[in-house]
């Protein structure tokens, strides 16, 4: 009973909203909401998992000597499958545009993207990926991919590589939210060592 009552308990954290006001300006706004405790055992794991994963997938990596931040840009790029600019970049990778300058330097420098300047804003910079970046990180993906492919067609039956796919697209949905007020708050009841 004791344990049940443990799953049941809600812990309050603060959460910072954007709400409409007037002629479609926001304001921010700070609310309390209430998270039972087994979403945040929840929330816990699968944070465990995703690290975990993560440094599984990135001892995989070819020996192309490119950080995460470097391929995540590459990522946006070939995704977006048109010229972006730095402050489009920025906000993808939550970073300040001066932020970028160094990795969209040294990508620009080995050939991996390309700065040109926008036709219609001569102010601007559009940067795209160039054909030895796709290839780079086509090849980096592929060898990542086919090793999970593997391990899940070895230890998953068809049910549970399918529940897989569905978890990918409930955390890819997570992970496109911008709320981030959790991490700023600095709220101590976030224990990551359950």
């Amino acid at each position: 009973m004791e344990s049940q009552n443990r799953h049941r308990r809600k812990v309050i954290l603060p959460a910072i909203r954007k709400r409409k006001k007037g002629n479609d300006s926001e304001s921010t706004m700070t609310e309390l909401i209430q998270v039972e405790d087994d979403i945040l055992r929840t929330a816990n794991k699968v944070r465990r998992t995703i690290t975990r994963m993560g440094r599984r997938l990135r001892a995989l990596r070819s020996s192309h000597g490119l950080s995460a931040s470097q391929i995540s840009l590459l990522g946006h790029l070939y995704r977006a499958k048109q010229s972006m600019t730095a402050t489009d970049l920025a906000r993808l990778e939550h970073l300040q545009p001066q932020s970028l300058s160094r990795i969209i330097a040294e990508l620009d420098e080995q050939g991996l993207i390309r700065r040109r300047q926008d036709g219609f804003d001569r102010r601007q910079l559009l940067i795209e990926i160039t054909q030895k970046g796709k290839d780079l990180l086509v090849k980096d993906a592929d060898r990542q991919s086919r090793w999970l492919a593997q391990l899940m067609t070895t230890h998953l039956s068809k049910a549970e590589r399918e529940i897989i796919s569905v978890a990918s697209d409930l955390l890819d949905t997570v992970a496109e939210q911008d709320d981030l007020s959790v991490l700023r708050s600095g709220d101590p009841g976030l224990d990551d060592s359950r």
